[in-house]
């Protein structure tokens, strides 16, 4: 109807109602993850069902003339669920079945709805995909939706079932689709640790050094589709490849018994510190005193231009970036209530050779691009500025080079002056490396002196090589988003949908510098008047560090006690390496307003598995606070951290 891709695929989905049970009335209604099953209550019977290995499932879709009809059940499939629930409740054996219930029930590929608004369509909303959890799901998703539509942002942070978190590469493959549904649909009752991936329908996307790193031990995680590296871990045949999916066995294929890239995963299925635990803090400390270079490519790359390239981008960030060729500015790009929907880097580049126009190079994050994407055009749409973007994730690779022998690594692969008053933090310059052209941004998300790499594709395999190969003399390491999370924490770097998201405004997450000059200066942008109100009225939640340095994993979501009574949770948690402890971030509530006097008077703790540990809190990062190290300046800060290693 509306020319839209939904990522769905229907599934023959069932339950039966049994026989009355004598006494079984006041039973509570239970769900086995380990069975994979769920019994409820319905009447003095049961309602059972759950979630088989392999589900009946419609790959072509139902048929257009079935409406408000049901399926023939097929035992064959739902013997699996009668037989775990016999397990559960025994008597179910000896007892008949009222009524049985299979109809069409649309699944998405991780289990979650589709809400939202879509670029290929604007005004069409959708509002689908519960996979078989409508009636929990309701009311929530209802409101949410109904604020999309009436104030152009949820109330929340919904980016988990936002339409466009999936990038439009895996929305227009049905094969992705399909089998990241199943294993969606599999795994429903499973315990999902926070490192686990996908085995569906992997390398779907892959960048040029894919090969050149899985060879060298790597550890992949997806993200929109797009395989990045997550760590480094050498073994036996030193590749943990990922292969075919294999259904888990199900549909007559073999399951496979020698899978080193599962065990990787299986590694991770534990509350403790998993046994890779030591091969993320050599990156890490790799990283922190001689150099480590992350690849970095999925991130998306657009350009910008058009003769409002200026207004549109003054208007879609939060931060000043009208600061002329050469500059890079790290900013937020909030909704009409200053909460943050984006947080990229927008880079002024070369006018178009052809028009003369302003180009601007954004960067951003991977995993949200094509939400950020989105985000972009529809505020270019809704103002009518006279600009363009174009998509260019596919034509540059992106790598990252960083720590205190980042800049003599470098000095030996191009011409171009590095000091700090040629080269100053947050400016970029093209080079020549290996031959190639290169845009270097002096820019930094582990808190080190280091640069990005911005190379073009054809080019990315090559410039690699040539760094690792000057990097080596210097004890450079490859090294994975696992590192970058334990170094971003502990240096106070923001991840959006964790520390900053379209419910939190730069005020409550602590980044005030983002936007402070920006106020002041009279420029309009969107979200202005909302953080120019909670200037004036006082936050009610603040974005705080917590310092946990008992040796127990965290895993987010922890609740923060002050003074013994619930004011917050914990949004994002990593170890420290660097400062050897549990860093955690996340928000303080009052109902009426956080003070820093209030934070500070507090006496805090965080609850895991059921048990409360102290925290030290703070509001600046425990690493490095006074952005030494960014600027190049290692003397006394490297020896504290050398002192941390030993």
């Amino acid at each position: 109807m509306g020319g839209v891709d939904c990522p769905l695929v229907p599934f023959r989905h069932a339950y039966v109602v049994t026989e009355n049970i004598e006494g079984i009335k006041d039973m509570p209604n239970v769900r086995d993850h380990d069975l994979s099953v769920y019994l409820r209550l319905q009447g003095n019977g049961l309602s059972i069902g759950g979630y088989e290995p392999h589900p009946d499932l419609l790959p072509d879709g139902v048929a257009k003339d079935f409406a408000f009809g049901l399926y023939e059940l097929d035992w064959e499939t739902f013997a699996f669920n009668i037989e775990h629930c016999m397990k559960r409740v025994p008597i179910i054996e000896q007892t008949g079945l009222k009524s049985t219930v299979c109809g069409p029930e649309s699944f998405t590929p991780d289990h979650k709805p589709l809400l939202g608004e879509t670029l290929d369509c604007r005004g069409f909303y959708q509002g689908c995909g519960f996979n078989s959890s409508g009636i929990m799901l309701a009311g929530g998703s209802g409101r949410e939706l109904a604020n999309m539509v009436v104030d152009g942002t949820s109330s929340m942070d919904m980016f988990g079932y936002d339409v466009n978190r999936f990038h439009p590469d895996c929305t227009k493959n049905k094969a992705w689709i399909l089998e990241r549904s199943h294993e969606a649909y599999v795994k429903n009752y499973s315990m999902i640790f926070v490192h686990d991936e996908n085995l569906a329908k992997r390398d779907m996307r892959t960048d040029a050094l894919h090969d050149t790193l899985l060879s060298r031990g790597c550890v992949f995680q997806q993200r929109q589709g797009f395989e990045r590296p997550g760590y480094f871990a050498i073994h036996e045949n030193n590749v943990n490849d990922k292969k075919e999916y294999d259904w888990y066995g199900s549909y007559g294929h073999e399951m496979y018994q020698d899978y080193p890239y599962r065990d990787r995963l299986e590694d991770d299925y534990t509350f403790e510190y998993p046994p890779h635990f030591d091969l993320i803090g050599d990156e890490s400390d790799a990283c922190r005193s001689r150099a480590a270079l992350f690849n970095m490519s999925y991130f998306g790359k657009f350009i910008l231009s058009g003769p409002d390239a200026q207004a549109a981008v003054d208007y879609l960030c939060c931060s000043n970036t009208n600061k002329g060729q050469g500059v890079t500015v790290y900013t937020n790009m909030l909704n009409k209530n200053g909460g943050s929907e984006t947080d990229l880097t927008v880079s002024h580049i070369e006018p178009c050779p052809e028009t003369g126009y302003d180009r601007f190079y954004i960067a951003a994050g991977g995993g949200t691009s094509y939400r950020d994407m989105c985000h972009i055009l529809n505020v270019i749409d809704d103002k009518k500025f006279d600009c363009t973007l174009v998509d260019q994730t596919s034509d540059y690779g992106m790598l990252s080079l960083q720590g205190p022998k980042s800049r003599t690594i470098l000095e030996t692969l191009c011409d171009n002056d590095l000091s700090n008053e040629a080269f100053p933090f947050s400016t970029h310059q093209l080079a020549t490396i290996a031959g190639h052209e290169v845009r270097l941004m002096r820019l930094t998300f582990v808190g080190e002196l280091g640069w990005e790499l911005h190379v073009p594709s054809h080019a990315l395999v090559e410039v690699y090589k040539a760094v690792m190969e000057a990097g080596e003399p210097h004890g450079i390491v490859d090294s994975g988003y696992r590192a970058i999370d334990a170094l971003s924490s502990e240096k106070g770097y923001k991840h959006w949908h964790e520390d900053v998201r379209p419910d939190t405004t730069p005020l409550e997450a602590g980044m005030a510098w983002l936007v402070n000059a920006k106020l002041k200066s009279g420029v309009d942008f969107l979200g202005r008047d909302a953080l120019l109100a909670q200037k004036k009225s006082g936050i009610k939640k603040r974005l705080v560090c917590l310092k946990v340095k008992s040796p127990v994993p965290l895993v987010t979501l922890e609740a923060i006690t002050r003074d013994g009574e619930m004011s917050g949770w914990v949004c994002r948690t990593a170890y420290g390496y660097s400062v050897g402890y549990n860093v955690a971030w996340g928000y303080l509530e009052h109902p009426e307003k956080v003070t820093l006097d209030w934070i500070k008077r507090g006496k805090y703790q965080v609850e895991c598995m059921g048990m409360k540990y102290d925290a030290e809190i703070s509001l600046s990062a425990p690493f490095d606070p006074k952005n030494q190290r960014v600027k190049g300046f290692y003397d006394e800060s490297s020896e504290t951290v050398a002192q941390k290693m030993e």
